[in-house]
């Protein structure tokens, strides 16, 4: 076990499964001790009894300002202290044109992807303030930096959680609170699946075939999305605050090479194109 979280408390939501489950067994395996945050008791529970006495589940609808703040008072009152917030809770939210989109799929989209991440910093910043230390997480994605890779409200509230990630980190940052995010690309997960219940083949299956799009030659797996969080979370980012950590394999870059036009690819010499007589 290493230790670069040793004696650090981090509430992580989202963590039944996933990125936010990799995320939470990392950073037990780094010295954290980690609440369980989830909507999903069965899942949620069972990740809390792999990490043993650094584990704790709480059974949160990160829409619901009362679960929010109850699991921030869970981690005050198990280890007195929240080092680490990690906003990760998700999903795909609305899908289809504008003109079918009904108010009550806007609503639970923006409430899941943006009032949440919102409410874990209102609620976690009164102890980071009074700690005078803290470190706050968000999960918002390469759709917030780019069209035409998401439905539209998905893209849109992942911008709103970068921008609400520079704005806050502004105010918290004289309290020595830093606050990132972190926008990861296609990460095969079951939320990436785009189905309930989606098995480990069917997240494995996406993981094989979505591979040939991106730059790197391969989709991303939780750990590429839990490193990262190690890294904002842990002091070898202490100089970094109000930053959207790009984590996509390459694809916000653009398409992998062999998708260019062979035109652009071909190599032709130069004279050709050189006026006469030069």
């Amino acid at each position: 076990m290493a230790d670069r979280l040793k004696g650090k408390v981090a509430v992580i939501t989202g963590a039944a499964s996933g990125i936010g489950a990799e995320t939470a067994r990392l950073f037990a395996s780094e010295g954290a001790n980690v609440v369980i945050a989830d909507m999903q008791a069965e899942k949620g529970q069972a990740v809390a009894k792999e990490l043993g006495d650094q584990g704790v589940f709480c059974q949160v609808d990160v829409r619901i300002e009362e679960d929010i703040a109850s699991m921030i008072d869970l981690a005050m009152t198990k280890w007195g202290r929240v080092d680490i917030l990690y906003n990760n809770a998700g999903f795909g939210g609305a899908l289809g044109p504008i003109e079918t989109t009904t108010m009550e799929d806007y609503d639970l989209t923006f409430d899941v992807l943006v009032k949440s991440v919102f409410l874990g910093i209102k609620h976690v910043t009164p102890i980071m303030k009074a700690q005078n230390s803290g470190n706050i997480i968000s999960t918002a994605s390469v759709a917030g930096l780019m069209n035409g890779v998401s439905p539209h409200l998905y893209g849109v509230c992942k911008a709103a959680v970068i921008k609400l990630t520079e704005t806050v980190s502004l105010e918290l940052g004289e309290h020595n609170i830093r606050v990132n995010a972190i926008c990861p690309g296609l990460v095969a997960t079951p939320l990436t699946v785009g189905k309930l219940n989606a098995t480990d083949e069917d997240v494995e299956n996406l993981r094989k075939s979505a591979g040939g799009n991106q730059p790197l030659g391969r989709a991303g797996v939780p750990d590429d999305i839990a490193q990262a969080a190690l890294f904002l979370a842990s002091e070898a980012s202490s100089y970094i605050t109000g930053h959207a950590l790009v984590v996509d394999g390459g694809i916000r870059s653009g398409p992998t090479w062999s998708q260019w036009p062979e035109y652009m690819r071909k190599p032709l010499p130069l004279r050709l194109y050189r006026p006469e007589g030069a």
